[in-house]
């Protein structure tokens, strides 16, 4: 067992509105946690992997699949992997606790 209890602490971003950070990366899947800041633009582009966002603390919406969707503590999400999605209208600190599986990044190509 390990305890992934920093999962769920907002992490200050630096120099830019966003952050993440990796805490468990085994063969099936990783965790990590990625913050925003309030009023912060979200750049992220799709990834190779599915993800399930859960949201820990904030105010948000996220946009997938067409969809505009509001997400706050307790907020769960699935995004296939390779569909755009990103959180805009970030009103508070926004915390989110990511699922990767399998692991982020695993799926890419040769670079």
């Amino acid at each position: 067992m390990e305890s992934l209890d920093a999962a769920a602490a907002f992490t200050e971003p630096s120099g830019t509105d966003t952050h993440w950070v990796e805490h468990l990366r085994v063969a099936t899947l990783s965790v990590g946690t990625y913050s925003i800041r309030g009023g912060g633009l979200d750049d992220q582009t799709p990834h190779t992997e599915d993800e399930i966002y859960v949201v820990v603390d904030g105010q948000a919406h996220i946009e997938a699949g067409g969809e505009r969707v509001p997400v706050g503590p307790g907020s769960t999400v699935f995004v296939p992997a390779g569909e755009p999605h990103r959180f805009v209208d970030v009103t508070e600190d926004l915390t989110v606790v990511v699922v990767f599986a399998p692991p982020e990044g695993s799926q890419a190509g040769p670079s």
